[in-house]
């Protein structure tokens, strides 16, 4: 056996010792019954393309509170008569500091058949603003913002626009509800997960790199986005157990028992982003039907044939 493989064989048995919060079922039956009974009070307006083979509409939608979030919604129009059936739709999360890019960028999608629900993650990098109360200094970023209080932390705010996002898909006149899939690298693999967990919508799950995972761990290891909260966390350093135990809320190690269709992950043995023991402490833990592609040589990205795999995955999936 060689390095890799035995690197490979030591992930795939490694384990987390963490304790979920005992109030954590409690907490998400909350949160998610108070998402359904706000009005989602979406926009679906045409926009101009550089293509004219893409159907392209602006949405803007509102999840866990007041705040606009906008979203790309895409179609493709490869030929002048509609498709007379409904398409299964691909809801796209960014990583962090990003946002739902240019509907151009999702063509890889659209040329295999499939819509697209692109979407900002409240806050940053893209047109969505945060209407959050900030009701704690902060670290720089986003994610400390509530991170003494699960009910007011930014992750139960992302949680729930990502939730209400697959749910606006679902119920496009184009779309087949029963084919909805969620999607995303780093922070948006973070949020495929979490959604697959927390929605009954999804039929399949991708996740990339994925964040989320193995927080505990991440804090004290991790070069990313939780580098926000380790700075918190040094400057107030009276509050890590609290900080710990907000993060256990969101915390996938937590919620994978949750999962109920397939998943497909990708880990990058060299990622200091989101470490190759996060992602396998989570998948491990995923009792689904699952598959996970091994990058022993990259760092936080994905490469070479990954986007011919997923979809070669997809179709596997649905015969």
């Amino acid at each position: 056996m060689n390095h890799i493989h035995k690197r490979i064989r030591e992930l795939e048995g490694f384990t987390a010792q963490t304790e979920a919060p005992g109030d954590l079922d409690a907490f998400w039956q909350e949160t998610l019954e108070a998402a359904s009974g706000r009005p989602l009070n979406a926009r679906r307006e045409e926009a101009e393309s550089l293509s004219p083979y893409i159907k392209t509409y602006k949405v803007v939608y509102e999840g866990y509170d007041d705040t606009p979030l906008h979203g790309w919604f895409l179609l493709p129009a490869f030929t002048a008569q509609p498709r007379p059936d409904r398409l299964p739709c691909v809801v796209l999360y960014h990583g962090y500091t990003g946002s739902k890019g240019y509907p151009e960028q999702h063509a890889p999608w659209l040329l295999q058949g499939f819509a697209v629900f692109a979407v900002d993650v409240r806050g940053q990098g893209g047109d969505s603003g945060n209407l959050l109360p900030q009701t704690h200094g902060m670290s720089s970023g986003w994610i400390t913002q509530g991170l003494l209080d699960p009910r007011q932390s930014y992750y139960r705010a992302a949680a729930v626009d990502a939730v209400r996002a697959v749910e606006w898909a679902a119920a496009q006149p184009e779309v087949d509800g029963q084919r909805v899939i969620t999607a995303g690298t780093s922070q948006g693999g973070g949020l495929s997960l979490l959604t697959g967990a927390l929605s009954p919508i999804p039929a399949l799950v991708l996740a990339d790199l994925p964040n989320l995972c193995h927080m505990d761990y991440g804090i004290l290891n991790s070069t990313g986005s939780l580098t926000e909260a380790a700075k918190f966390v040094s400057r107030h350093p009276e509050h890590l157990d609290q900080v710990l135990h907000t993060l256990g809320y969101f915390d996938l190690l937590h919620l994978s028992a949750r999962l109920h269709s397939p998943v497909f992950v990708s880990v990058g043995l060299k990622d200091t982003v989101c470490l190759p023991e996060t992602v396998y402490a989570v998948y491990n833990r995923i009792t689904v039907p699952k598959d996970i592609h091994v990058f022993p040589f990259n760092g936080h990205h994905t490469s070479g044939d990954h986007f011919r795999l997923q979809v070669e995955w997809i179709r596997k999936q649905w015969g």
